[in-house]
């Protein structure tokens, strides 16, 4: 039997945090007593164990860092983060609490980096339980302006049938690898750009369409993303074919199928100069270089290239 004053005493917290972890173990379904009383407290129920903590230094160390740059991963997941690590510090043995405290990041974001497009977390719970239990989810998906809507209007795309398998994070954003029943097909879907519908259906392993998975998500150029935010924004067509342009491609640009040897790439980036060596990294024929002003940079950047050369 504890009092709830020795309890937030022991924990280092208020009493109010500490009724609301009750509550939330409570919503876990932990058997936690309540006895009312000038004696009373909180005791966990019969038959019930809360597992130990048994961190090593390490591990203590990991849990600080993946909780502290998990919200660069995953949009509205700061509040949480911190909530959890703040949690684990109140039960963590004191040497390794000091060691976890040690470790504050100060996170700083550089030029290349794009912050996670929002997720709705009840879609991701649900693709989520669905890739883990194997049942089939009926999805819709965003049109390819990127718009969110509210439920029910027609910027979704039909609703279709999918099996999904597998969920990838790249640069930022959240991939599901699925087969589509509806065009008997293998698909890479953006989460973010998904409304799913659970269905109790099950459905069976099969064979996936590729021994690695994270490239075949980088390679796959029809996988619904959009130009990230850039002060520049280009495009060129390469004699190169989309999965080989798309496996190379930068986070947040944009890979179209043209035929079998061609492809555009449209991408961005801080300067117009940027985005003509991003260019020039795929070593291949160029044509339909778009806007004006990233053919001058190109110009630019080969007289530059030029002097380097002769001299």
């Amino acid at each position: 039997m504890w009092p709830l004053r020795e309890l937030a005493a022991r924990l280092e917290a208020s009493e109010r945090t500490v009724r609301r972890d009750i509550e939330t173990l409570r919503g876990l379904d932990y058997s936690i007593e309540t006895v009312h009383g000038p004696d009373g407290g909180y005791q966990l129920g019969a038959g019930n164990t809360l597992p130990p903590l048994l961190f090593d230094h390490d591990q203590a160390l990991a849990v600080a860092v993946a909780l502290q740059t998990a919200p660069s991963t995953m949009f509205g997941l700061g509040d949480d983060a911190s909530r959890a690590l703040a949690t684990l510090h109140q039960v963590m043995p004191p040497a390794l609490r000091a060691s976890m405290k040690s470790l504050r990041l100060t996170r700083l974001r550089n030029y290349w980096e794009f912050p996670g497009p929002p997720i709705d977390p009840a879609a991701l719970t649900a693709v989520g339980t669905a890739v883990r239990h194997r049942r089939v989810l009926v999805a819709e998906t965003l049109r390819p302006d990127g718009t969110r809507p509210e439920p029910g209007d027609s910027d979704f795309l039909p609703a279709y049938q999918i099996e999904p398998h597998h969920l990838v994070v790249w640069a930022a954003r959240w991939y599901l690898v699925a087969y589509d029943r509806t065009e008997s097909q293998w698909r890479v879907l953006r989460v973010d750009r998904l409304r799913p519908r659970p269905t109790t259906r099950d459905f069976p392993a099969r064979e996936l369409p590729a021994d690695d998975l994270a490239q075949f998500v980088m390679s796959t150029h029809d996988r619904g993303d959009t130009p990230a935010e850039w002060p520049c924004t280009g495009s060129a067509q390469l004699d190169l074919r989309a999965d080989v342009v798309a496996r190379w491609a930068p986070g947040g640009s944009v890979v179209e199928h043209l035929d079998a040897e061609h492809s555009r790439l449209t991408l961005g980036a801080w300067s117009w100069a940027g985005i003509a060596g991003i260019l020039a990294t795929f070593d291949a024929e160029m044509t339909e270089v778009r806007p004006p002003e990233l053919r001058e940079a190109c110009r630019r950047l080969t007289q530059r290239w030029a002097k380097i050369a002769a001299g």
